[in-house]
């Protein structure tokens, strides 16, 4: 019972931040998409003094994508606008800029809100985890599969490719006709657009700048779920004991970051709160953390804390925490050795008499 209360209340709390903001989303909107072809062109025209000046000019662009998707990871949530019908359009727009089907992203990631941190309904908009146990019990070729999908430039090299050339472009086999017309509008699209663009500047120059500032875009993107997601003592639990304000709070980090790279980042590092209350539009998360001190006890890292995340593999539900493999290579040795001893035969007391 004081549980629910303490739920009614931080809801309460955090409720008058769950309002959009007309001139803020528009302006958001200004400072946000423009600029990412300004840099574009920027990056193109560079070409011709240094691909390493190209370069890092689509760094600079990729953040504007990311934030771009911000943009559009809160309309299919329904808070960047109070009209649906501008989410709706926003939504699908931003998603042909950032290569992603606005009704497919957003069916999936409204189930990765409602079982995020549960044990027993992983798998829809998360990134795959393995506890220590289905590890240990897995076959060869299945713990084999899992360390090549967690090893880190699988993760944030291969991961951006099957990201935005294969995940976003197919429907799944359960998607209503709303759902798939969505997918295929978002993939004639990108076609056309991409099209066009590589008949004005050409096809090679259009493949260098494109996939420079996509590739790094998607990257961060994954690195960004990645780390708000998978820390030492982040929580999960099976379905009878999940609770969703402790997933919300101690499921998912504040990732503090310095004010630029927040601003590039639409201010997902708050990512406690925007899994509390996902109606509460990106402009808003860093108010309602700052004026709910519950929020503030929710695990913090940094860039140079966040880095060791990247040590942690499988989560251990006995000690409530991530882990190695180095640790559950060691836990399996001693399991082995134990059982070796357990099989050994012991000595009689007229043996060697």
């Amino acid at each position: 019972m004081e549980s629910k209360e303490k739920t009614k209340q931080l809801h309460k709390n955090v409720a008058p931040f769950a309002k959009s903001d007309l001139k803020k989303s528009i302006i958001q909107l200004i400072n946000t998409v423009p600029p990412i072809f300004i840099l574009w062109y920027l990056a193109y025209l560079s070409l011709s003094v240094s691909i390493w000046l190209t370069f890092a000019v689509s760094i600079v662009a990729a953040g504007f994508v990311v934030r771009t998707f911000i943009i559009f990871h809160d309309c299919t949530h329904g808070s960047f606008f109070k009209n649906k019908k501008a989410n709706n359009i926003v939504g699908t727009i931003t998603g042909i800029l950032t290569l992603f089907p606005y009704e497919k992203w957003k069916r999936e990631h409204a189930i990765h809100h409602a079982t995020s941190s549960n044990l027993d309904k992983r798998g829809v908009g998360d990134i795959w985890v393995m506890t220590v146990e289905e590890y240990m019990g897995a076959s060869k070729w299945q713990r084999l599969a899992y360390r090549f999908y967690r090893n880190p430039f699988v993760m944030f090299g291969l991961g951006p490719l099957y990201l935005v050339l294969i995940s976003g472009r197919f429907n799944r086999k359960d998607a209503r006709k709303k759902e798939r017309f969505n997918t295929y509008l978002t993939n004639v699209a990108i076609v056309l657009l991409y099209a066009f663009m590589a008949y004005l500047v050409g096809w090679q120059a259009f493949l260098i700048v494109q996939a420079s500032i996509m590739f790094v875009s998607a990257a961060l993107g994954i690195w960004l779920f990645y780390i708000q997601h998978t820390f030492e003592d982040s929580y999960f639990e099976d379905e009878s004991e999940w609770d969703y304000v402790k997933a919300a709070v101690e499921g998912s980090s504040y990732y503090k970051l310095p004010k630029v790279l927040q601003w590039a980042t639409g201010n997902i590092g708050f990512h406690h709160v925007h899994h509390l209350a996902p109606r509460v539009p990106n402009y808003n998360l860093e108010l309602a953390h700052e004026s709910t001190p519950p929020l503030q006890k929710a695990t913090t890292i940094t860039i140079k804390t966040s880095l060791e995340s990247l040590r942690y593999k499988l989560y251990d539900p006995a000690r409530k925490s991530f882990i190695t493999f180095k640790e559950v290579k060691e836990r399996i040795s001693k399991t082995a050795t134990l059982d070796l001893k357990e099989l050994k035969p012991k000595r009689t007391s007229f043996e060697g008499k």
